[in-house]
């Protein structure tokens, strides 16, 4: 018992969210399909079970274009606050630090610890690997998200059309369409939207104990310093 408390306690961050994930993906299911029954009544069709609908391009097409949206979100972010600050913002690296940094300060090849990641240690190719990985895995889910969402919202959009007795689309047609691209744009905005909010509100503004946020007393110019 001490030992599950231990685990929940010590993961109770990543348990929190990934209930809080399958929670809002069970809740978006059930009234994704409310709202899809609702179009099939008033286009006198029939209506579809939730196993066939969570199973469905629509479902499928509204998940996939909000998940590859977070992950670009986070990957520009990730690779772009390597160069980049932001004068008084936790989120930014302090100012005289910007760029890839020396292995020493990285702690790899020579200067790392016996405790380091072993690839950290390996150097060479392993360590490049290392040392760019969480930016490639990032990316990598981006584009699988992104393939999906196209091959789903293609599906979709052409079963639109053959209801409406039009001939469908090839993919790549579709991927240059107006519809694949509005999905993908109203999302994308809002995610930098609210990381770049986030990077500015953060100079000014605390919450206390927050490692997203600084010392409820630290200076408004003071730069990567985290509560």
């Amino acid at each position: 018992m001490t030992r599950a408390r231990g685990f929940v306690r010590d993961n109770s961050l990543s348990l929190v969210f990934g209930l809080l994930f399958l929670g809002a993906l069970v809740g978006q299911a059930f009234a994704g399909l409310a709202e899809f029954n609702n179009g099939q009544v008033a286009d006198g069709l029939a209506t579809i079970t939730f196993g066939r609908y969570v199973t469905s391009a629509d479902f499928a097409v509204d998940v996939t274009e909000n998940w590859q949206s977070e992950y670009l979100q986070f990957l520009l972010y990730i690779v772009l606050t390597v160069w980049l600050v932001q004068r008084g913002s936790p989120e930014s690296k302090p100012l005289d630090e910007a760029g890839r940094e020396s292995d020493e300060d990285q702690k790899v090849g020579a200067y790392a610890g016996p405790d380091s990641p072993r690839w950290a240690r390996a150097g060479g190719l392993r360590t490049r690997i290392y040392s760019s990985s969480l930016g490639l895995v990032m990316g990598s889910i981006f584009l699988a998200c992104w393939l999906v969402q196209s091959v789903a919202g293609w599906s979709a959009f052409n079963e639109q059309r053959l209801k409406q007795l039009q001939d469908p689309q090839s993919w790549l047609s579709y991927v240059g369409s107006a519809d694949f691209w509005s999905r993908s744009l109203q999302n994308w905005q809002s995610e930098l939207l609210a990381v770049g909010s986030m990077a500015v509100f953060s100079i000014y503004l605390r919450q206390r104990g927050s490692p997203e946020s600084k010392p409820v007393g630290a200076s408004h110019e003071a730069t990567g310093i985290e509560g």
